[in-house]
């Protein structure tokens, strides 16, 4: 093998993540005080859809010892408290990027004091209080999609026209004109909502069952391309999971995953569609639910929360989350590879211990699934078809 041939890391699809999320923005060129409000501003209104977070240095005067807090000046690493009303963590190490990412994975929105930490896209204010200081950042203006002038400015300098080719297709607002900036921000964060792929499981080896029931013929035609036609209205793109030996039986009506994570059933697949399509929200419905239709799924669609790590539906069998109809949001990637590691494989474990929407069936039949011969004999007289 030469050097070219020799690749040093595996070829895996990347989210698109910045410094610290998905969705961020440094707001830089005024003093701190402004930056804080108008953070606030943005949160307030935004924080009723979107969970948002912020983040900002602290400012120590010059001479001021800096003195760690409670126990980690006696050594600690880490400490929590319970604020009743909020949670404090307290770390005593630094955070890069991969730490950021790994805290904050759960943010929609992430706004930064740009004066002392860079973002993926920024904010520029037009203040000659810190214009000096926006001279000195010009590096950091990589993906500037809004300008705010301060009071009395009226003109961008001459630098950042200079730095920024398409300045002038940038939008311009007063610092002052909240109800716009917040639109703006409104506008940015619906065009932000990940696209849905479907992901209908047929990887199973239905061995309760005694033969595939991705094969099984309720309506026609075999169950997994039935439910992936289901899906297309409401996907982007609609995949079939399967193992590898399974490829060969489908008859390429739909594109494939093929499990990467093996051994670990729905979960591996979950994972593994994620791992080709990170940045997409992911509609996983089991292959063996002969009376889901498509109102049950519209309804799920309408009443997706994007700000959950998933949507789904509340069993009408035990009362838990179920599963394998659930929209999986891109922020649930990072959790459920978290729960692996931690030894856990059951994706309704994730959705109970997580953030996610839990809905109420408004057809509770239709999550019927099927597992053994006699469901499939229920199934069938529900289906009014004949059976033996």
């Amino acid at each position: 093998m030469n050097a070219a041939e020799h690749k040093k890391h595996a070829d895996l699809a990347r989210p698109s993540l910045g410094n610290f999320g998905r969705n961020e923005w440094a707001v830089l060129g005024t003093p701190c005080p402004a930056i804080k409000k108008l953070a606030e501003d943005i949160i307030a209104e935004l924080s009723i859809s979107y969970k948002c977070a912020y983040l900002d240095a602290a400012h120590v005067k010059e001479g001021q010892p800096s003195i760690l807090p409670g126990r980690l000046a006696a050594g600690a690493f880490a400490e929590y408290a319970d604020k009743i009303n909020h949670h404090e963590f307290l770390f005593n190490k630094k955070f890069n990027a991969f730490g950021f990412r790994e805290v904050l994975h759960d943010a929609d929105l992430i706004l930064v004091n740009g004066n002392h930490q860079q973002a993926k896209s920024q904010v520029v204010v037009i203040d000659k209080v810190k214009e000096a200081s926006l001279k000195r950042k010009l590096g950091q203006l990589t993906d500037v999609q809004l300008f705010l002038m301060a009071e009395e400015e009226t003109t961008i300098f001459d630098f950042v026209k200079e730095a920024i080719p398409h300045w002038e297709k940038i939008p311009v607002f007063s610092l002052k004109e909240k109800d716009k900036i917040v639109v703006f921000f409104k506008n940015k964060m619906e065009c932000a909502i990940p696209k849905i792929n479907g992901l209908v499981l047929a990887g199973g080896k239905s061995l309760r069952f005694g033969s595939d029931k991705g094969m099984i013929n309720w309506h026609g035609k075999e169950q997994r391309e039935y439910v992936a036609e289901l899906l297309q209205p409401f996907c982007k793109e609609v995949f079939i999971s399967c193992r590898e030996e399974q490829q060969a039986e489908l008859n390429g009506n739909f594109q494939s995953v093929t499990d990467t994570f093996t051994g670990i059933g729905p979960y591996g697949a979950i994972l593994s569609a994620f791992r080709k399509q990170p940045d997409a929200a992911w509609l996983v419905v089991a292959c063996d639910l002969p009376l889901l239709d498509t109102n049950v799924l519209k309804f799920l669609v309408e009443h997706r929360n994007h700000s959950s790590i998933a949507t789904t539906f509340q069993s009408p069998h035990d009362g838990l989350p179920e599963p394998l109809i659930t929209i999986w949001e891109p922020k649930s990637y990072p959790v459920l590879l978290s729960f692996l590691a931690q030894g856990y494989s059951c994706p309704r474990k994730v959705l109970i211990n997580s953030d996610a929407t839990i809905l109420q069936p408004p057809f509770p039949n239709a999550l019927m699934n099927v597992n053994t011969q006699e469901e499939f004999q229920k199934a069938s007289v529900l289906l009014g078809l004949e059976t033996k």
